[in-house]
């Protein structure tokens, strides 16, 4: 790509169809809701709503965490279901739930007396996502509290009860712990799922798996599943790599050396003298920093690629992460000058990788690109 930018991300829509699609093989029987929340993760919720509503595996609706993400992504996709992740917080957002085709989550005391209070006007029905905190212990009812909430809102002819729970430690079901923490949360769903039938054999819809129940728990796909990070292209799962879970990279981060040249040995170089090069060697000048959302906390030896003359090569972060700058140790390596491409992360270099050198995880690298890194759409 021959791009004037200083840095910028492509956004690789074919790559996030053919991710939807490996959903639809692990899951072939379950409605998918897409999550979309967080601008879609940092890759913009227009274009990636768009095309994930145009792809052969179909999807059912769409997930965001608050209102205000579910009413613009309504004026951008008009009719498809809408699952409000946090659900409503008053009166005015309940009815923009019944007005506007959202369905939001119940998962406190509150939200039961609003609904007490609220009638569907006119023909259909409101569907209402019951929360179950199995064992996330963030938002959610208890079992008896969904219980009592199912029975009662279950008589009512203008709200749809379907059940939903969240997966805590699903990540690494290789560790024990994670294991048997999940197994617990698996058992205290399907008995609430079983208990919630409004006549035996007739549960409510269930919806347990995100991304990582995708990939490894499908006994737990139930009616609907919710893929989020997976369609991104990055790894829910602790030790499976993107490409090894059949995923490929949907944002891609590029930017361009500013300056290349000779440094000695036993120099340093960054704010704080972090890194010193142990042999006479030439650094490469990156043309991006943490006001990009490049990660201040990566250390020392982060890979990047470096397109050469004769392709793409890795290289090393060297010294400190600065505002606007990079400094990579360019080695050997021949055919680069100020304009040369840089990868920060994406195809050929899992955000995953550069994410644990920076003590975090893909999601925050996608969602902290800000503005002024522009999105180049693929």
């Amino acid at each position: 790509m021959n791009s004037p930018q200083r840095a910028w991300a492509t956004i690789d829509l074919a790559a996030l169809r053919h991710n939807l699609g490996r959903v639809r093989e692990l899951c072939p029987d379950a409605g998918i809701v897409a999550v979309v929340k967080a601008d879609a993760y940092g890759h913009g919720m227009a274009e990636c709503a768009a095309a994930l509503r145009e792809a052969e595996a179909g999807i059912c609706g769409f997930a965001v965490a608050t209102m205000d993400e579910a009413r613009k992504l309504r004026s951008l996709q008009p009719d498809l279901p809408i699952l409000c992740l946090n659900g409503f917080r008053e009166s005015g957002e309940l009815q923009d739930c019944a007005k506007l085709d959202f369905q939001p989550v119940l998962h406190e005391a509150n939200q039961l007396r609003l609904l007490r209070e609220f009638r569907l006007e006119g023909a259909g029905r409101l569907t209402i996502w019951l929360k179950h905190n199995s064992g996330m212990n963030r938002l959610g009812l208890s079992t008896e509290a969904c219980l009592a909430a199912g029975a009662e809102l279950g008589k009512r002819e203008d709200l749809e009860i379907r059940l939903m729970s969240h997966l805590a430690w699903a990540d690494d079901l290789d560790d024990p712990g994670s294991a048997a923490f999940t197994q617990e949360q698996l058992l205290a769903f399907e008995h609430l799922h079983r208990d919630l039938a409004a006549k035996p054999g007739a549960p409510p819809p269930g919806s347990m798996s995100a991304s990582s129940g995708i990939l490894c728990l499908p006994d737990a796909h139930y009616d609907f599943v919710r893929p989020g990070i997976m369609l991104y292209g990055s790894s829910p799962l602790a030790g499976s790599s993107t490409a090894e879970l059949g995923l490929r990279p949907v944002m891609t981060l590029h930017a361009r050396l500013l300056a290349v040249r000779e440094v000695k040995a036993g120099e340093a170089v960054g704010y704080g003298a972090t890194w010193r090069f142990p042999r006479d060697t030439r650094m490469g000048v990156v043309s991006i920093g943490y006001a990009d959302g490049y990660p201040r906390s990566a250390i020392n030896g982060t890979p990047v690629l470096v397109k050469s003359g004769s392709g793409w090569e890795p290289c090393k972060l060297a010294g400190r992460v600065s505002m606007d700058m990079i400094t990579v140790d360019l080695g050997e390596l021949d055919g680069v000058g100020p304009g040369s491409e840089v990868i920060l992360w994406g195809e050929g270099l899992d955000a995953d990788e550069v994410a644990a050198r920076a003590g975090t995880i893909a999601y925050e690298l996608f969602t902290r690109v800000t503005a002024r890194v522009p999105k180049i759409y693929c």
